[in-house]
């Protein structure tokens, strides 16, 4: 099956991209001497694990299905963190972790004992205050922030039973995002480095994104190896692994005209399918469309919901769009399945797989048990 030959929408996947992303990202674990590991809040499409599983990639789980999916799917273990661990959470996390990070001194001590009892490795996180990110929504280093333990509320020691420290303050960040951000980790917590055995950086490194600096990546990581030898160093992006590794492809279904703006309604929603549009927001590139010049024409494109912010604009084509033209939201693997839903009901896009040959298969294609068995 050829991708034009199947009908809209449909989110697609191809394995070429994605093998160049886990080359390059295997190529930065190998020449820092560093573990890096899938975060799934960016991307959980376990259809595609098997690629994932050939390079030997761990993961980190937020949630107990996030560390279910990973067990069964990359068949290893979590480096779990939490915002709060409940009674009836803990020792589900505990059984499939190798690591867990607590998010405060209250729950580390409130759970201390059972974790050095079941043998995981214990972290705690902190909060280096070091702002690098635009977008508040993506901002953990906030005044404020529910993310992470301050220098001023540790004492001279970190509590027994601590072996690592993790802090994450990038978001599709550059390598120099991550010095920055270092450089205060480690003025505000150096005096507890010779404590712990690890550090986990945590994501937001986007070494895939063309221009990223990975040889400066690897030279600050090996500078800190130098500086600390003791101390193993863990990253967890999320995007990295799948950024421009998949599109969205959808269909005008009408065009609308009103007081001189002209929106074109496509078979998919910003709302439901492309949430971080509105979110971010973030207008995506469309790969039909052109530079604004004279003689281009001018779209809005609308989802097919009922909400009235559904839309997203403007882009321009070099022709009128009509029905039935098809059109290619680029970039749409990474923040975007696994942050849909199903308001009013529309049917999610199916998911397909490009092979390295250009052949096509379905991973999944939803019905109407899926949105009923959702709603029960």
């Amino acid at each position: 099956m050829k991708e034009q030959d199947i009908p809209t929408p449909f989110y697609i996947v191809y394995e070429n991209k994605l093998r160049k992303n886990l080359e390059l990202i295997d190529s930065v674990r190998r020449r820092a001497g560093v573990e890096i590991i899938m975060a799934f809040k960016a991307n959980a499409l376990w259809r595609t694990f098997h690629i994932i599983r050939e390079y030997g990639f761990k993961f980190t789980a937020s949630s107990l299905n996030e560390l279910m999916l990973g067990n069964k799917h990359l068949g290893t273990k979590a480096h779990s963190y939490c915002p709060a661990y409940t009674e009836s959470t803990i020792h589900d996390f505990l059984n499939g972790s190798s690591h867990i990070t607590f998010n405060s001194l209250k729950q580390f001590e409130r759970f201390k004992d059972v974790t050095l009892k079941a043998g995981v490795s214990a972290g705690l996180r902190v909060n280096p205050q070091c702002s690098v990110i635009e977008t508040d929504i993506y901002n953990p280093a906030l005044p404020g922030s529910r993310f992470g333990v301050t220098a001023d509320i540790l004492g001279e020691r970190l509590p027994d039973g601590i072996d690592g420290l993790h802090f994450h303050a990038l978001c599709e960040s550059s390598a120099d995002d991550l010095r920055h951000v270092l450089e205060a980790f480690e003025t505000q917590f150096g005096k507890y480095l010779p404590q712990i055995k690890w550090v986990n950086m945590g994501g937001g490194h986007l070494m895939t994104r063309h221009g990223y600096d990975v040889d400066a990546l690897v030279e600050i990581l090996t500078a800190f190896k130098q500086r600390h030898p003791h101390i193993s160093i863990i990253l967890e992006p999320g995007s990295a692994f799948t950024w421009r590794t998949g599109d969205l492809i959808t269909s005008v279904v009408d065009v609308v005209e009103n007081q001189g703006i002209s929106t074109a309604i496509i078979d998919a929603s910003f709302a439901c399918h492309m949430p971080d549009c509105l979110e971010m927001p973030y207008q995506p590139s469309i790969t039909e469309s052109v530079d604004a010049t004279e003689g281009t024409y001018t779209y809005r494109m609308g989802g097919n919901s009922c909400l009235s912010g559904d839309f997203v604009g403007d882009w321009h084509f070099a022709h009128p769009l009509t029905e039935g033209d098809r059109l290619r939201f680029e970039d749409m693997n990474h923040y975007t399945t696994v942050k849909t839903n199903m308001f009013n009901g529309i049917q999610h896009p199916s998911i397909v797989l490009s092979d390295k040959d250009g052949e096509c298969e379905y991973l999944r294609r939803y019905t109407f048990d899926d949105y009923e068995s959702r709603m029960d």
